[in-house]
């Protein structure tokens, strides 16, 4: 098969059979039966706590270090370089309180006004401790990062910059390792948010060479849990935050106060089991590595959401919708996400009549409220973002478009 087959997709999620159109996956998409099976499996045969001899002790540790075994390796990552937590948000605190205590007051940190602003708030957060914060801004009609701008900020007092790997808003995917090359240039290290990247493009994090990479799993198809990545050095280089008596080798729990979700880990399973089953169904060429299939069946995902995606961005172009960013990066790629704000009319009225024709969809500054402001729009209103997954049909598109038509006439 050389197109995804989505009657197979839609046939592994549960909730598509409910007869609305789901555009937010966003914001979070839906998991396969595979992964609420491996979940509730384990909470059903397996909800003590792991580590111990018994039997259902040993299976739980099994199941979970399982999960997180396939979660590294869904990023090209080792076990060890690898911390499962409650979210990105949290990850990113945690990582910026265990760092701080290398840097100094006069040393500066760049973070940027496109990213959500989970990987801008910590950051902002160690000026508490004399770090100073520069900003690399957007261009104010585009929504684009000003590339120009960063060689600008960059200095030998640079420390570590927190950029995005893909807007989550703008949907523009950025060139991580020209990025890293750069800021690696002078000592400074990359923090890089991969929450908007990761549903539709593979990972590989040693091939992008950041330091540390964190991205969110309940908006890949999993259970609401996220993954911390970092180069193994500076992990063990960075302060515990958790009890006194955790060694700095044990990064699974030095970074992660009161331990990991462990029902979730062990969902995670379900969903190295649901993309080999599309790299299976649809035959695709073989691999030794769960890795290597995957970046096979994303090439099928990713060039699916494209076409949909594009069918979405000419309506609302020919209906003159002001869409932010949608600039390709220099590989030609783009998310499947389109934010837009019609002008002279509200989102939350736009998003009204899309709900009244069973669209789930939604409008707002998506957390990525520095960028919202910079493009000259309310946070309150903010825009409607259509995000695609690639469960999402021809038909679904069909609903939209039509619903959309409505509701800007």
């Amino acid at each position: 098969m050389t197109t995804l087959d989505t009657a197979y997709v839609r046939e592994q999620f549960p909730p598509l059979k409910d007869g609305w159109v789901f555009v937010e996956n966003a914001g979070g998409t839906y998991v396969p039966r595979q992964v609420i099976d491996r979940t509730r499996d384990y909470m059903t045969e397996t909800q003590v706590q792991p580590n111990w001899n018994f039997a259902s002790s040993v299976r739980a540790t099994d199941r979970i270090a399982a999960g997180k075994h396939l979660m590294a390796e869904f990023i090209n990552a080792e076990h060890d370089e690898i911390v499962l937590g409650p979210s990105t948000t949290m990850h990113v605190y945690l990582m910026a309180q265990a760092l701080r205590h290398q840097f100094k007051p006069g040393d500066e940190i760049i973070v940027t006004e496109q990213d959500h602003e989970a990987n801008v708030g910590a950051w902002r957060r160690l000026e508490e401790f004399g770090l100073v914060i520069r900003e690399w801004q957007v261009d104010r009609e585009t929504g684009a990062l000003r590339y120009e701008q960063l060689d600008q900020l960059l200095s030998p007092r640079t420390r570590l910059v927190a950029f995005t790997h893909c807007s989550n808003v703008a949907s523009i995917v950025h060139d991580v390792p020209a990025l890293a090359n750069k800021i690696h240039a002078v000592g400074a290290l990359t923090f890089v948010d991969g929450t908007a990247f990761a549903p539709h493009f593979p990972v590989d994090v040693k091939a992008l060479d950041c330091d540390f990479y964190v991205f969110s799993l309940y908006k890949v198809c999993g259970p609401h849990q996220a993954v911390l990545y970092g180069k193994r050095a500076l992990l063990q280089q960075a302060r515990n935050l958790n009890h006194h008596f955790i060694p700095d080798d044990n990064v699974a729990y030095k970074f992660l106060p009161g331990g990991p979700s462990h029902e979730f880990a062990a969902g995670c399973v379900g969903m190295g089991e649901y993309f080999d089953d599309l790299h299976a169904h649809h035959k695709l060429e073989p691999a030794n590595s769960f890795h290597a299939r995957l970046a096979r069946t994303y090439r099928l995902i990713a060039a699916h959401e494209a076409r949909l995606a594009e069918k979405i961005e000419d309506f609302l172009k020919a209906r003159n919708a002001r869409i932010v960013g949608r600039r390709p990066s220099s590989d030609g790629r783009l998310a499947p996400v389109i934010a837009f704000h019609v002008p002279g009319r509200k989102s939350a009225d736009i998003v009204a009549k899309l709900n009244e024709h069973r669209i789930a969809i939604g409008h707002s500054d998506y957390w990525a409220a520095r960028l919202i402001k910079a493009l000259g729009l309310s946070a309150e209103d903010g825009v409607v973002r259509i995000g695609l997954a690639h469960y999402n049909d021809d038909n679904d598109v069909e609903q939209l478009l039509t619903a959309l038509d409505r509701a800007l006439g």
